[in-house]
């Protein structure tokens, strides 16, 4: 049994893997070896930074297509982290505008600028840190974590899916309702940092792990 982080030059590939083998004893790879990648039983597509320089790196790398072609044929189970969320949706506003992979319909957007809480005071953005999380809709990935939990968050784009049955997660952040959990069938998707998140975080993993889709 393998679990193999698609390594295309992006995200905390190195602590998601070491935070994958403290919750189970599998064999945890960081590659971008195709024959690696198709051989794992799970995988991991995270991602860090600009869409842009996501989407250039998976094709830079020659990963896009396979990348596509596994969300295609849903064979295994698949765990996208972060910008690994994002570029599963139709099309991000980052970057002027980019198409991403299509996996799932819906666009990410950027939060406005202008946001303030009910005291007025000006809100930050990227949205960092500790947020509440409400489970939408019910998933194994969400067994053993409370359905409001908080989990660790850096971005300043978010995703807002057209089909409320992918939709597994939200968070808000002033008036804005973010999608941050998404989901079809043998793929799972997180904008939060569940390697930095604690123990919720280390259960949503070991849940990956054991996932059977």
């Amino acid at each position: 049994m393998t679990i193999a982080v698609i390594d295309y030059g992006m995200g905390n590939l190195h602590s998601v893997a070491k935070a994958l083998e403290h919750v189970t004893h599998e064999n945890v790879i960081v590659t971008r070896d195709p024959r690696c990648i198709r051989g794992a039983t799970r995988l991991v597509l995270p991602g860090q930074g600009a869409i842009r320089d996501c989407i250039g790196e998976l094709e830079r790398t020659d990963l896009r297509g396979l990348v596509q072609e596994l969300l295609t044929r849903q064979a295994k189970p698949l765990l996208g982290i972060c910008v690994g969320q994002q570029m599963l949706m139709d099309h991000s506003e980052e970057n002027g505008g980019i198409d991403c992979l299509g996996f799932l319909k819906g666009v990410v957007r950027r939060f406005p600028a202008d946001m303030r809480d009910e005291h007025d005071a000006r809100l930050k953005v990227p949205h960092m840190g500790w947020n509440l999380v409400r489970q939408h809709h019910q998933h194994p990935l969400w067994k053993g974590i409370d359905h409001e939990e908080h989990f660790y968050f850096v971005h300043s784009y978010y995703v807002e899916a057209s089909d409320d049955t992918s939709v597994l997660g939200t968070t808000d952040y002033c008036r804005v309702t973010a999608h941050v959990a998404i989901g079809r069938e043998a793929t799972f998707a997180v904008q939060f940092h569940p390697e930095k998140s604690s123990r919720a975080g280390l259960k949503l993993l070991e849940n990956f792990v054991q996932w059977s889709p």
